[in-house]
């Protein structure tokens, strides 16, 4: 071979196995079944289920780690989700009730309470929580992916549309199914008057030193207003709180959302009359105009300020747009304090200046990178701060593109958790079973029971599980009634019931549906004034704090039904409604009070006797009656009473229930014990798989 061919040869090499990654890397889409967009604990959890579930997919992380929200917000790093590790129980389904940080998955090590023991974490935790999620599960998460653009595009593949997702080197990311938890990044933002005077919440001082004897005007009464103004309330002269709506307190809207204990101790101050304050009115009417430090009307007053070694930034007045004389455009620098209009009332709240205006009224989820064809719209219910969605989270109109986490919170905004990590963790599982069904044909996880298992089901479902008790109003369990048995499935998003069977796959039969969700009354009340509980089971369904409450449908409710149910109410007027009276300890266990009336509300339902007997009464009833109760035929007539029981076959026989000739050496194995009960008018209709 001469030379120039060895040359052309190993350059043939080179080519082959020297270059293919990083052309791949910078030349080629990359294609997956399903792409997630965001590396926060709504997409890890995606990634969980869709690993369990051996599908393709991909999470796209713009950042170097996982949760990076976290490494930044809250701004003054203390959580309000709460990290309540001790319970008194070892039930880990129970557990969750309380946990509000930790992600599901079939570890029942891998827990937040790993990384943290305080009931209020540090928010530094979290990032760490979220790499060793993801190092643990091996979930796939490719860093350092900013997606930019995303677009829909028609596709051959029976699911018949995909998505296009463009990164910041020009790289094409390709999908069937879009999954978004981006969450809420970009500051919400109101235009006025001097609106580019005020400090932003996400870029403010953190050091309450730089707030040493000033007067602070926080825009916003929701917990990053509350949170910042309780950081510098111990140096602060004067915090005054300005926004539209009065201040909701979590523990009377029972709303994780709304100000929490933790961050208010500005309330104190306000009401005990010690400078501070909150004060209503709109934000875009309103007017900041800022005093310049040179106007000789102050220079006194600066002097003596400057000399105590505070520096001066200049004072800000807040006014009406329309009050001001030479409006010149949003920073209106023809206006002084000599000049600055004021109201008619000369004691007007805030007529005092201000050394500083902070903006703190929350986040909005990011439109700009979606194109018009894979846009979802703007929901309305958040005057446009999140998108609008299904009820199983599809983006209106964007088939295939499901939004998760913070952003899925348009579905149960202010009424539920959907919105936060111990609400979102169950409807991420939602969508993933949605998606099972839709593009795998694998029907939503159901077990069979019998019905008369299905009273104790119900207890323990409402004693234990963590899903309905977090997501109250949104996710209920499903109970499709078969006549002997049942079929029971978890945690189905409630407002899509009207689409259950394409859905889950699963059919209603003539017999009707049970839905058992939690929920808090609709009647306002004192949270902590007298009178505030109902205790008697009699009148349950005026109940004020979350109780279980079923609801049974002889037929699926449509649309139309959902749409005109009575006002407040998370579900239609069905055939009959079950309230379980609130339970001051959140355990519905008591025999008179939470089991006796669900059992005759299952009777009324059923027509089913859903009583237990002993064996001894079972046997009576086999001997006596064509047809004895349901609890017999499915029981002990499958050998689970008498039978097997040495000494309650013992006693029937002293009790004159069976003839004393009647010796079995093995009764429990006796092949002819199911004859004899047949000659003797017993009905062993009973077939029911009793093994879940």
């Amino acid at each position: 071979m001469d030379f120039p061919l060895l040359i052309f040869f190993a350059f043939l090499v080179m080519v082959v196995h020297g270059f293919p990654e990083d052309y791949h890397i910078h030349n080629s889409t990359r294609h997956h079944d399903y792409c997630v967009l965001g590396a926060g604990p709504a997409g890890l959890q995606m990634g969980y289920f869709l690993s369990k579930s051996q599908r393709d997919y991909i999470i796209l992380e713009r950042n170097s780690g996982p949760g990076s929200f976290f490494s930044i917000y809250p701004r003054h790093r203390k959580l309000i989700s709460i990290n309540k590790i001790y319970t008194g129980r070892q039930n880990r389904e129970f557990n969750l009730r309380h946990d509000w940080n930790s992600l599901l998955s079939d570890r029942p090590d891998l827990l937040f309470q790993r990384v943290s023991q305080e009931l209020y974490p540090d928010a530094d935790s979290f990032p760490i929580y979220l790499s060793m999620y993801v190092k643990e599960l091996g979930l796939k998460v490719q860093y350092g992916v900013d997606i930019g653009k995303i677009r829909a595009s028609e596709s051959e593949s029976p699911r018949g549309r995909g998505y296009i997702l463009v990164d910041q080197h020009g790289l094409d990311y390709t999908c069937s199914v879009l999954l978004v938890s981006t969450g809420m990044w970009d500051p919400q933002k109101v235009q006025f008057e001097g609106s580019d005077l005020v400090e932003g919440y996400e870029s403010i001082p953190l050091n309450p030193e730089e707030y040493k004897d000033q007067a602070v005007l926080i825009l916003g009464k929701g917990n990053s207003a509350f949170e910042t103004a309780q950081s510098i309330l111990g140096r602060a002269s004067r915090i005054h709180l300005y926004s539209p709506s009065p201040v909701r307190l979590a523990w009377q809207t029972h709303y994780v959302g709304d100000l929490r204990a933790v961050n208010n101790e500005l309330l104190d101050t306000y009401q005990l009359k010690s400078l501070d304050g909150l004060v209503e009115g709109g934000l875009e009417d309103i007017a900041i105009v800022k005093n310049g430090e040179d106007e000789r009307k102050h220079s006194g007053r600066k002097k003596q300020r400057c000399s105590s070694g505070k520096k001066r930034r200049g004072q800000f007045y807040l006014t009406l747009a329309e009050l001001l004389e030479h409006p010149d455009g949003k920073n209106s620098t023809k206006i002084t304090a000599a000049n600055l209009p004021v109201y008619h009332n000369d004691n007007f709240s805030l007529r005092q200046p201000y050394d500083r205006v902070i903006r703190c009224l929350g986040f909005r989820f990011n439109f700009s990178i979606f194109d018009g064809s894979a846009r979802p719209p703007s929901s309305e219910v958040t005057r446009g701060r999140l998108p609008g969605l299904t009820a199983w989270y599809e983006g209106q109109g964007t088939p295939g593109l499901f939004v998760l986490g913070t952003a899925s919170h348009s579905r149960d905004y202010r009424s539920s958790a959907g919105g936060f990590i111990h609400g979102f963790r169950y409807t991420v599982r939602a969508v993933h079973r949605v998606l099972e069904q839709r593009y795998h044909s694998n029907y939503w996880p159901s077990i069979k029971l019998s019905v008369s298992q299905l009273q104790s089901w119900l207890l323990r479902r409402v004693n234990e599980a963590s899903g309905p008790y977090q997501m109250f109003g949104v996710l209920g369990d499903i109970i499709l009634l078969r006549g002997s048995h049942c079929e029971y499935l978890e945690e189905f998003p409630i407002q899509a019931l009207p689409q259950f069977s394409s859905l889950s796959g699963h059919r209603v039969s003539k017999h009707g549906l049970l839905v058992l969700i939690l929920q808090y009354g609709l009647n306002p009340t004192d949270s902590l004034g007298p009178g505030r509980a109902e205790s008697e089971w009699t009148r349950a369904w005026r109940s004020n704090f979350l109780h279980p409450v079923l609801y049974y449908y002889d037929t699926l409710p449509s649309e139309k039904d959902l749409r005109h149910r009575p006002a407040g109410w998370p579900l239609p007027r069905p055939k009959a409604v079950h309230h379980m009276v609130e339970d001051f300890l959140t355990e519905w266990d008591g025999p008179i009070s939470h089991s006796q009336p669900l059992r005759r509300f299952l009777e009324h339902c059923l027509h089913t006797d859903l009583r237990a007997f002993y064996a001894e009464s079972c046997f009576r009833f086999s001997l006596t009656n064509r047809k004895p109760p349901l609890f017999c035929r499915q029981g002990y007539l499958r050998k689970h009473g008498v039978v097997g029981n040495s000494h309650l076959w013992q006693h029937a026989r002293e009790a004159g229930l069976m003839p004393s000739e009647q010796e079995y050496a093995s009764p429990d194995v006796d092949p002819s014990f199911p004859d004899y009960l047949t000659r003797a008018g017993a009905s062993v209709s009973s077939a029911i798989n009793v093994d879940f």
